[in-house]
């Protein structure tokens, strides 16, 4: 008859649960795995299939009973290291998703918005294009398996230990929160630029010939010149999202290094 001691179960316990918080925290906030249109038991699925696979290599748990006030405080440490590694990547497409809301708006696409159960609103079609886009890139340079990659190295750079979390890295995550204005003004400025210099042309021109009606011929010439110079600039987005990934996964090796206490 088998028979185990309460150590040995606890020990059992906090060493599958607690990294297994981790990594449901991870699959909650990063991009693809957090989506909306993946079932819940496929995210705990992959979430108890990873722990199983990485939970021996793990170091030592602390002994800490898991039911007690120090081991809820290590479960919710868990969590927010994986919030926080998830969302340094969820950023990059939130950038992403605002440069097509900014090519939309300027190329008078602010009216062509659908319902988005990701954000739970409306979103414009450009935003919804560029996302998918960046989807597509995200999985072709293998980032997700590279995203599960920084994972299982952050049991290495921060195990799980009962010393808080570093102030500093909260800050980290935030400061890195704020990149998202400035990335999407970035990728959205050729179209910008270039819808800049057609609204100037067709004010000279209203100027120079004010019989001309600006508002039934502005919208589809705006509207073709957008189209065109998106078609011009598409094989250039593909390499500045695969960077602006490759940023986001250093960027969530850098946020566990300024967690360690």
């Amino acid at each position: 008859m088998l028979s185990f001691t309460d150590a040995q179960l606890n020990a059992w316990l906090t060493a599958f649960i607690w990294p297994l918080v981790r990594i449901l925290g991870l699959i909650m906030a990063a991009p693809v795995f957090g989506h909306r249109s993946v079932p819940t038991r496929v995210k705990i699925g992959l979430g108890l299939f990873i722990a199983l696979i990485v939970g021996p290599a793990l170091p030592p748990m602390p002994d800490v009973e898991l039911g007690s006030w120090k081991g809820l405080h290590i479960l919710v440490q868990q969590l927010l290291i994986g919030l926080a590694i998830g969302f340094t990547v969820r950023v990059i497409f939130a950038a992403v998703e605002m440069a097509g809301e900014i090519v939309g708006l300027q190329m008078g696409l602010g009216f062509a918005s659908f319902y988005d159960p990701q954000s739970a609103g409306q979103t414009l079609v450009l935003a919804r294009f560029f996302n998918l886009l960046a989807v597509l890139v995200f999985l072709a340079t293998n980032a997700h398996l590279q995203l599960l990659g920084v994972l299982t190295e952050s049991f290495q750079a921060l195990p799980i230990a009962t010393q808080p979390l570093a102030a500093a890295g909260f800050r980290n995550v935030a400061a890195f929160g704020s990149i998202v204005f400035a990335l999407g003004l970035q990728i959205a400025l050729p179209v910008i630029a270039i819808l800049l210099m057609t609204n100037l042309a067709l004010g000279i021109l209203t100027r120079s010939a004010p019989q001309l009606n600006i508002f039934a011929i502005g919208f589809p010439i705006t509207l073709g010149v957008g189209l065109i110079v998106l078609d011009f600039s598409m094989p250039y987005f593909a390499p500045q999202f695969e960077h602006m990934i490759l940023r986001a996964l250093k960027g969530g090796a850098a946020v566990l290094q300024t967690l360690k206490p």
